[in-house]
């Protein structure tokens, strides 16, 4: 288990080449259909960077721990016409299993539950990411039918602030 310090910011300029490395990384990407990463530029970033974090309804982070440097990133977007928030959280393969994730998520998960932004929120894991949906478990996420208004997926995993465990020290208090 992870035992040093680890920074959530919002991701900004400084943070595109670390983004760029993540989505480009094959092992990283290969659960969300991309084995060979996405192969995006600083440039195709700096154009995606100017519609991120304008609101607070869609808000993206970058996540940093001690002695490990850059680890990943994490996100919310806010259906507000569904009350619901989409959220991902990926991480490199130096980062993995060492607890990070579920601080990093939970950070996310709080903002949303915390801002009131909304009541419930969803992750749909690739069916063969067996650490990603035991992640959503251990924090409170729950199997259940996907709603008909989302794009079609294999999966759909939900949580409320009832169901929501956090693995923040200060968040779960």
């Amino acid at each position: 288990m992870y035992t040093g310090k680890i920074r959530i910011k919002e991701t900004d300029q400084s943070d595109l080449p670390n983004v760029m490395q993540l989505w480009n990384n094959g092992q990283v990407m290969f659960y969300a259909g991309f084995p060979r990463g996405l192969g995006v530029t600083i440039e195709r970033l700096q154009q995606w960077l100017t519609g991120v974090n304008q609101d607070i309804f869609s808000r993206h982070y970058s996540i940093y721990a001690e002695n490990i440097g850059y680890c990943g990133e994490t996100f919310y977007d806010i259906d507000r016409g569904h009350d619901l928030a989409r959220l991902d959280i990926k991480l490199l393969p130096k980062a993995q299993g060492k607890g990070i994730a579920a601080y990093a998520f939970s950070h996310v998960i709080d903002q949303v539950f915390s801002n009131n932004l909304a009541t419930k929120a969803y992750v749909d894991p690739h069916p063969d990411n067996k650490k990603a949906s035991k992640l959503c478990a251990k924090l409170g996420f729950v199997s259940k039918p996907r709603p008909e208004f989302l794009e079609k997926g294999p999966t759909y995993m939900e949580v409320t602030r009832d169901t929501f465990k956090s693995a923040c020290p200060a968040e779960s208090a």
